[in-house]
């Protein structure tokens, strides 16, 4: 069978040159905040690719057709659309979604999947899922870790959201072979925070360094991702003695609330979004754009130097 895969005509033409390109989830917009304010962020995500030199390529299906790349018309859909016009899209049910000719938006799993079938090797985000807390009892672990170990996509985030259980996520992706690589320190990052009190098993202070390491794993046919961790920027960061409490009082709503399997994420981010007074929302911007900048360069290093790949 064809794919049913739209290119947009600046993304077709970056990978036909051997250009960078950096691919972008969708779920941001559909799902991560509030209209106008979802398209003003992906539009800024966006122009902070660009302005390193990169080619941004949004990803989500519209129709039934798989979009490498929104116009201004798809962006819009998805920003104004309601949440029960929009699918959230995993490796699960992207298939699905696209055969019964729907619209929906990517998640960490079904972007690498988009962005590698379209032949893009780096994807910024805002933070992966992973091991939830007491996942050994729920055994709630996310997607996104089993498609790190098999689908070769670079990923730069800036860790696993602090929600999660970030030392079991850890422990996850080394048994899954997936290479965790931490940018400009030593410790690894919990999303709003810089620090989780964790070491990074690798570390690199210089994109073409990551750019490196990438071209050699894919050299040596390992098909699984990486992992990039990018620490939020510190003027930035909520610190953790501040965020670690508010996330467990969020957990525990959660709790109360009797929440289960895929509505605990969101109802979680929401009791924080509320409790810190929107800051979250704020830093996760920030981190969003310090990652797709990041991104960006890791993407224009392996550009310059084929070899790498």
């Amino acid at each position: 069978m064809t794919l049913a895969m739209d290119i947009l005509p600046d993304v077709a033409e970056a990978l036909a040159g051997g250009a960078p390109v950096v691919a972008l989830e969708s779920t941001i917009i559909s799902h991560g905040m509030p209209y106008p304010q979802n398209v003003e962020t992906a539009k800024q995500v966006e122009d902070t690719v660009r302005e390193e030199g990169a080619t941004p390529a949004t990803i989500a299906v519209i129709d039934g057709r798989l979009k490498i790349g929104l116009s201004e018309a798809d962006l819009n859909r998805l920003a104004t659309a309601g949440l029960r016009d929009v699918m959230k899209l995993t490796r699960a049910n992207l298939a699905q979604c696209m055969a019964a000719g729907g619209t929906g938006s990517t998640t960490v799993a079904a972007t690498m999947i988009a962005a590698h079938r379209a032949g893009i090797e780096v994807f910024a985000t805002g933070g992966i899922g992973g091991v939830h807390r007491g996942a050994e009892t729920t055994f709630d672990i996310s997607a996104d870790l089993q498609e790190l170990a098999k689908t070769p996509v670079a990923v730069v985030c800036a860790g696993a959201k602090a929600i999660l259980d970030i030392p079991k996520t850890l422990e996850v992706l080394e048994t899954l072979g997936v290479p965790v690589i931490t940018y400009g320190q030593s410790g690894f990052p919990a999303f709003w925070s810089r620090a989780s009190g964790l070491t990074s098993p690798m570390t690199a202070d210089d994109p073409m360094v990551i750019a490196r390491a990438w071209g050699a794993q894919r050299a040596l046919g390992l098909e699984a991702g990486c992992l990039v961790a990018n620490p939020i920027p510190e003027e930035d960061e909520i610190a953790p003695d501040i965020i670690n409490p508010i996330i467990e009082q969020a957990l525990a709503d959660a709790d109360t609330q009797k929440m289960t399997h895929g509505a605990v994420t969101p109802f979680v981010l929401q009791r924080v979004f509320e409790l810190t007074e929107g800051a979250s929302l704020t830093a996760n911007i920030a981190l969003v754009l310090n990652n797709a900048r990041l991104a960006a360069k890791i993407a224009g290093q392996l550009a310059k130097q084929p070899h790498f790949r």
